[in-house]
């Protein structure tokens, strides 16, 4: 009888323990910046061009973090972006028994951050006249 209730009390921890592992892209699907942190250089090389309308623009790139508007009446958007990506690994091994065991863990971590800004300047009728950006990762 004893080892029976030991046998179920092991199987239940066990079966406890894999059903709260979540792995880390479950947890970055849930976070709400994903959909911000998509905007990158490529996407502005690639999306925006001289004379697109700001609507266009906007669809492309969102809305931006800051709008300006000189005397001549033209509007500057500016994106701002900053990004920090920590990664890790952990890894974690050993025998456990009833009542004692043996286990050891290692682990690494890396943090990286990540820095976008686009300026577009619009003429007066509202269409793309410059684009300049600056990104740097570190």
């Amino acid at each position: 009888m004893f080892y029976q209730a030991a046998l179920f009390t092991a199987l239940s921890a066990i079966a406890l323990s894999a059903a709260s592992c979540s792995k880390a892209s479950d947890h970055a699907s849930e976070l709400h910046s994903a959909q911000e942190r998509s905007m990158t250089l490529g996407i502005v090389q690639k999306e925006i061009r001289q004379g697109m309308d700001q609507g266009a623009v906007a669809t492309a790139l969102g809305s931006p973090n800051i709008v300006t508007k000189d005397q001549e009446g033209a509007e500057t958007w500016i994106y701002d972006k900053i990004a920090s990506e920590v990664s890790y690994s952990n890894d974690e091994g050993g025998i456990w028994l009833i009542l004692a065991g043996y286990g050891k863990s290692a682990g690494a971590r890396a943090k990286t951050q990540k820095t976008l800004t686009v300026v577009i300047k619009f003429d007066p009728q509202q269409c793309v006249d410059k684009v300049s950006y600056h990104s740097s990762t570190f």
